[in-house]
């Protein structure tokens, strides 16, 4: 196999998650819950774990409770290493009394 295949067949799929925003408060940058259901090794009930990830919002269009899909991409920095693909639901506008 020359180089050039090597490098392309390791590369895969990209790994796509779904979530939910919790905070857009950043420049760029939004913070993503991820929920999944586990199954507990000794009494086999499901337990939900959630998983907070920081991912690049090149031009800050999601906001908090919005649903949004995001892939695994190169580090942007230390704890940031995912980017925004689309926003699949907006989230309900709420009004502050």
């Amino acid at each position: 196999m020359t180089e050039q295949a090597v490098k392309t067949s390791a590369v895969g799929a990209q790994r796509t998650l779904t979530g939910t925003v919790v905070s857009s408060k950043m420049q760029k940058t939004i913070a993503v819950v991820v929920e999944r259901l586990v199954k507990h090794p000794q009494y086999g009930k499901y337990v939900r774990r959630t998983t907070k990830l920081l991912a690049h919002d090149e031009s800050n269009v999601s906001r908090e409770g919005d649903l949004v899909s995001i892939a695994e991409c190169r580090p942007y920095s230390k704890r940031k290493a995912w980017r925004l693909v689309e926003v699949l639901r907006r989230a309900e506008a709420s009004s502050k009394a």
